[in-house]
């Protein structure tokens, strides 16, 4: 059975044999540029047959006028003249003396105005010169300006890669010191990826309050979050102990449900994300200025991308997909990406 060819790969095939006999007739695309120029010489061209048609028929009218006067220019008068001014005796000798005589007597004005064009014309060469160096001194100032500029950003970046190496190493020092007083080691249903950095829970003793309490603070007093669902926690924030579907570092909080149990929006916001990939299996994300809401291993989501959310409202059914061991609710909560304990913002 001969198989059908859709009508885009014919044209494409149609095009390909085009160009194939167009390289083979050794033709040459012509670009725009050159088709304007073929079309001004054409029009210059236009323009020169036209001028020569008329010089042609002035020439013809000419003829016509001299063959009508005739007559009057051939009358004997003005034979007689002709004849008169041809018989007299032109002494070239003389003529050429009297040439060389204003010549000589004239030198010293010819002199001075051979000087002064020589002098206009070494002007205008010395004022071309004079605006060609300068056009290159600007380029080069130009250039320079450039380099210095360049040479100002790079150091700018420099020191700011250093700077965020400097932060970096002192956040990665606080969340190893922070992990190392962690009392949280409890194994849960569920889990996310380990691609991201390490978490660790708040420690109530520390003297200092470290960026997660500030930023649960700060969610606390600006937004007003409610529970998604009711259920037992089955496995909170921060290190666990890791197995093949386990992750070793948990971002949120697991509340053990069975499937289809309507899960509502924490806080409102606008529907960001609606993905059914990865380990999050089904899920929904929600963003309301720079905190989001993120909810998954969910069967269903009801709401659809780019919607307005009020807090409250019905957004998904709970369920088992992604990466689990059974049934639950994934709850996060981050600000600017980096993700918070929820039970330091609610109480479950």
């Amino acid at each position: 059975m001969e198989k059908t060819i859709s009508p885009e790969e014919r044209i494409r095939r149609a095009e390909e044999i085009y160009y194939r006999r167009r390289e083979n007739n050794h033709s040459v695309r012509m670009s725009s540029s050159q088709v304007k120029e073929g079309n001004e010489s054409r029009k210059i061209s236009l323009y020169k047959k036209m001028v020569i048609q008329v010089l042609t028929c002035i020439l013809i009218y000419l003829v016509f006028s001299l063959i009508k006067e005739a007559n009057y220019i051939f009358s004997a008068d003005v034979m007689n003249k002709t004849k008169e001014f041809l018989s007299t005796d032109i002494n070239f000798e003389v003529i050429a003396g009297q040439v060389g005589k204003f010549f000589q007597d004239n030198q010293d004005k010819l002199d001075f105005l051979g000087s002064w064009l020589k002098e206009d014309s070494n002007q205008e060469e010395n004022q071309e010169n004079q605006n060609v160096e300068n056009a290159q001194d600007s380029n080069n100032q130009a250039q320079n300006a450039e380099g210095e500029n360049k040479q100002e950003e790079n150091k700018q970046e420099e020191n700011t890669e250093k700077e965020n190496k400097t932060e970096n190493k002192e956040t990665e020092n606080k969340v190893t010191n922070e992990a190392k007083g962690n009392t949280t080691n409890q194994t849960g249903i569920g889990g996310a990826s380990n691609n991201e950095a390490t978490v660790t829970t708040s420690s109530s003793g520390s003297s200092s309050k470290t960026q997660m309490q500030k930023d649960a603070e700060y969610i606390k007093a600006n937004f007003k979050l409610g529970l998604p669902l009711k259920g037992p926690v089955t496995s909170r924030y921060g290190k666990r102990e890791a197995t093949e579907i386990v992750s070793e570092n948990h971002y949120g909080i697991d509340l053990g449900v069975s499937i289809g149990t309507t899960v509502y929006a924490a806080m409102e916001g606008k529907v960001s994300l609606v993905s059914d990939e990865g380990e999050y299996g089904t899920h929904v994300k929600i963003v309301n200025k720079d905190v989001t809401t993120i909810y998954a291993h969910c069967s269903k989501i009801v709401v659809k991308e780019g919607a307005t959310i009020k807090k409250g409202q019905k957004i998904a059914l709970s369920g088992n997909t992604g990466r689990t061991t059974g049934p639950h609710l994934h709850f996060e909560i981050r600000r600017n990406n980096r993700t918070i304990d929820p039970q330091l913002v609610l109480k479950f």
